[in-house]
């Protein structure tokens, strides 16, 4: 079996499972899809596991400060929101890159999928950014949502390169005894 077969396999299987853990659990299945990309995007293994779980959870953190800033300082009715939302968001992506020259925070495509995740769940709604300040702390919390859908995300990645390895490496056993 080749190997983008192998991982199309292990892919549809572990997504059909990550799909039905998701909605059964309350959770973002779009933004751990998003992780499982970047997992992918990152290197696919077990350096780039790390370098997604930290920056997707890095610019989901960034993304919530940047709305609960946008929120607290009431620059929006002088400005306008999209306005001071631009502007606010300008800082926040400044913060995200600028936090590339320490190296646990190197993966700036990992940040931003992260900080794009955020504002993706918290925008879904036009009232939704509002709970970003008051949502009671747990899976219904915008951060706590977002960060563990990503989080499980990139293991279903990881998981999904490990089985697509193990299918490529037993293929030809099973063909040599045919």
């Amino acid at each position: 079996m080749s190997q983008l077969v192998a991982l199309a396999v292990s892919i549809g299987l572990l997504g059909a499972v990550a799909t039905w853990l998701y909605l059964s659990l309350g959770l973002l299945i779009w933004a751990g899809f998003i992780a499982w990309g970047c997992f992918f995007h990152s290197g696919g293994d077990n350096a780039a596991l790390k370098s997604t779980m930290i920056g997707n959870t890095f610019g989901a953190v960034v993304g919530f400060l940047t709305a609960i800033l946008i929120l607290i300082v009431p620059l929006a009715t002088s400005l306008s929101l999209p306005v001071w939302a631009g502007i606010a968001v300008g800082i926040g992506v400044f913060v995200l890159v600028a936090a590339a020259n320490v190296k646990a925070l190197s993966n700036i495509p990992a940040g931003v999928y992260g900080f794009a995740a955020m504002f993706a769940h918290l925008l879904r709604a036009a009232d939704s950014i509002q709970t970003a300040e008051t949502a009671p702390f747990g899976l219904n919390h915008p951060l706590i949502g977002v960060v563990l859908s990503m989080l499980l995300g990139a293991l279903f990645g990881l998981a999904s390169a490990k089985l697509a390895a193990y299918l490529k490496a037993k293929e030809p056993a099973a063909a040599a005894r045919a």
